[in-house]
């Protein structure tokens, strides 16, 4: 079919596309005919659109064909974890240049006198200018305007790429920062000038700086590669806005993502708890924790009441902290490349370190050689060595159990197999480490949650870390290897605002919080409005960032109407400090340190029904493919295996049994029960879990 032709046909295609460590994923839905295509390619490490691009052409649509394209990355991320990001200048307040490096006198390893922190702006290119602004906001000594531009000229002929201008207290007076702006902009190449206040208007100098010097280090970065991306999509008769995942859930344009790049830090996983959120309450389950392994990490989220938890204090390591609002995601380095090694007091670990896309796991016939944990599943019967996604001819079994047996076995006295179900093992508890930090750890009981397990190979483990945590239930999506990628169709287009205001909650004057809170949303209406995506309606959500004087615990807040009184924040800080801390201060100040607001344009709602591949009637044998010996609890099982497009609606089975389908496997343990629901969704109840 050519591509006149398509496009004319398919002017209704909606298309999510998220881009991981090992594969870039793409959704394509037709909302007119509800038909889903979908495509899973390597992603190419060294330019990401030409994986996105490989990918549109491996759904046969063309860029002219395309109503909306929201796009998941991880090129910011990436860029600053592995310290790959542009080079950056400061200019700041005199006596202050080191407030970066300093942080909160934390140490990067909890006990011991060692480790080390190397700051994103080195010290050399942290020059200071003459200027002070009290914390009432009065102006101590004046900018020394010579002093700016003279820095900034310093600076650029330094080599710095992106300039981050960042005075003390500017929180509360922003004037200096403005004008510095202005003086520099005079003499500064390019457009990546970052101001602190402006990006954050929040108090905390170091967090504001920490931020602001984040969105410096990955402008660049982000800037040319979704530049890049959206001019590639032009040129191939894309007419349509090109939307970027925002790490709280939410969608921004290009040119919003350009300067606000920070924003779309853990954009990909973000999306991926957006979906989970989306398809569980679609299948009537509000209470979700999630998880999803891929091929480098692990990412676990709460879902409380259908809704995603959002957080505005986030570290990207060591002295990194993130003040902007986030999906609450907990990340560790394990997924199916994960690197199993013994260390060198002979003791097996697995991850955090990766094969990732090149040269990959043992088994991709890439060239790798490093045991991984897909490798492991491989030869314990879990995934088919016939059927791997992107890798040509069968798996090379042979050749992955001499290497186990060679860099493990030898080591640790194990044969080849029980060196694979060790490593799956010490995975797994990995992982539950990871589900116990963000339900245990704050408050929440596992047995309450249903697991909702993706990734490409989040169903090969949900079961094992569902029983080691005693939660009852899983689901498995019917597109488990996609769902990052359909939450970018299903996200919002979402705008947060943060202005501190550091008050005692009895004596704040509500009219000028109010009037604050008025402003936001003014600002994110505009916002909406001059990025031109279609909404059906907006929301609007406030929030409070409150504590106990004296306290460092900072809780949030809802507020609960426009037109609120003192009372209503004190008692809604009150009920939340009881359930988090279960303990009544009756007799402290309550202060209000910061009022957020985000506003949220609704797009249209997307339909899950085309995703289900589940027919509507059929057998169990219709969809049965053979079967194969698989490994479980210590001993190999003869175990049936489904093709998951052929299990119909309402069809029972219990386990051992595996489900395989293009974007992911499912492994389902003896005694545990699967049934199909009516969105093709598979709930597997989990056996000795009530």
């Amino acid at each position: 079919m050519s591509h006149e032709v398509t496009a004319v046909m398919a002017a209704t295609n909606l298309i999510g596309v998220d881009v991981g460590g090992t594969f870039t994923d793409l959704i394509l839905m037709d909302e007119a005919t509800g038909q889903v295509r979908i495509a899973k390619v390597p992603t190419t490490v060294r330019n990401q659109a030409e994986g996105v691009l490989a990918a549109l052409r491996e759904v046969g649509i063309a860029p002219a064909a395309i109503k909306a394209l929201v796009h998941g990355t991880t090129t910011a991320t990436n860029a600053l974890l592995e310290r790959k990001g542009a080079v950056v200048g400061l200019i700041t307040t005199r006596g202050f240049r080191d407030v970066l490096e300093l942080g909160r006198r934390t140490r990067p390893t909890p006990y011991g006198l060692k480790g080390t922190f190397e700051p994103l702006i080195p010290r050399d290119l942290r020059l200071e200018v003459p200027e002070r602004v009290d914390a009432e906001g009065e102006v101590v000594v004046p900018l020394d305007e010579d002093a700016v531009r003279r820095a900034a000229e310093a600076l650029r002929a330094a080599g710095a790429e992106a300039l981050v201008i960042h005075f003390i207290h500017s929180y509360v007076n922003d004037r200096h920062e403005r004008r510095a702006r202005e003086i520099a902009a005079a003499v500064w190449p390019n457009a990546y000038v970052t101001v602190g206040a402006e990006l954050l208007p929040e108090y905390r100098e170091f967090e504001r700086g920490s931020t602001a010097a984040i969105n410096g280090y990955v402008q660049p970065v982000i800037d040319r590669y979704l530049r890049t991306l959206a001019g590639e999509l032009r040129r191939e008769g894309c007419g349509h806005e090109l939307l970027v995942m925002q790490g709280n859930g939410g969608t921004m344009s290009v040119d919003v993502a350009a300067r606000h790049a920070v924003n779309t830090l853990m954009s990909g996983p973000a999306a991926g708890v957006k979906a989970a959120a989306y398809t569980a309450l679609a299948a009537g389950y509000r209470d979700v924790i999630s998880c999803d392994m891929g091929g480098t990490s692990f990412d676990v989220g709460v879902i409380r009441d259908g809704v995603p938890a959002v957080s505005a204090d986030k570290e990207m390591g060591y002295g990194l902290p993130v003040r902007v609002p986030m999906i609450d995601i907990h990340t560790i380095g394990a997924g199916g490349g994960s690197i199993a090694r013994v260390n060198s007091a002979g003791i097996l670990q697995v991850g955090p370190e990766s094969a990732g896309a090149e040269p990959g796991p043992i088994c991709y016939r890439r060239g790798g050689d490093e045991p991984t944990t897909t490798d492991a599943n491989l030869l314990l019967g879990r995934l088919n060595p016939h059927g791997l996604l992107g890798v040509a001819g069968a798996a090379e079994l042979d050749r992955a159990r001499d290497i186990f047996d060679k860099k493990i076995g030898a080591h640790l006295g194990l044969g080849p197999d029980e060196v694979a179900a060790a490593i799956i093992r010490v995975a797994n508890d990995k992982m539950a480490g990871a589900i116990r930090l963000v339900s245990l750890q704050r408050g929440y009981d596992p047995r309450d949650f249903i697991l909702f397990a993706f990734g490409g190979a989040g169903p090969l483990h949900a079961v094992a870390l569902a029983r080691e945590l005693v939660i009852p239930k899983v689901l498995v999506p019917a597109r488990p290897g996609i769902t990052s990628a359909l939450g970018c169709l299903v996200a919002d287009v979402r705008h947060d605002f943060v202005r501190t205001i550091n008050q005692d909650v009895r004596r704040m004057d509500v009219d000028e919080a109010r009037a604050i809170l008025a402003a936001q949303v003014a600002e994110g209406k505009r916002m909406l409005a001059s990025e031109g995506v279609k909404v059906e309606t907006v929301s609007v959500l406030h929030q409070a960032d409150m504590q106990f004087a004296g306290q460092t615990h900072v809780l949030t807040v809802t507020i609960p109407r426009t037109n609120f009184e003192h009372d209503d924040l004190l008692l809604g800080f009150e009920r939340a400090y009881w359930e988090r801390f279960e303990v009544e201060l009756k007799q402290m100040r309550a202060l209000v340190m910061s009022l957020r607001t985000a506003v949220i344009g609704r797009r249209p709602t997307v339909s899950l029904d085309g995703l289900a591949a589940a027919p509507a009637r059929g057998a169990l044998a219709d969809a049965k493919a053979g079967s194969r010996r698989a490994w479980f609890d210590g001993a190999w099982h003869d175990t049936p295996i489904y093709r998951r497009e052929h299990l119909a609606v309402g069809v029972r089975f219990d386990g051992p049994a595996i489900v395989e389908q293009l974007d992911s496997t499912t492994v389902v343990e003896p005694g545990d029960r699967v049934e199909v629901d009516a969105s093709g969704n598979l709930i597997i109840s989990v056996r000795g879990v009530a």
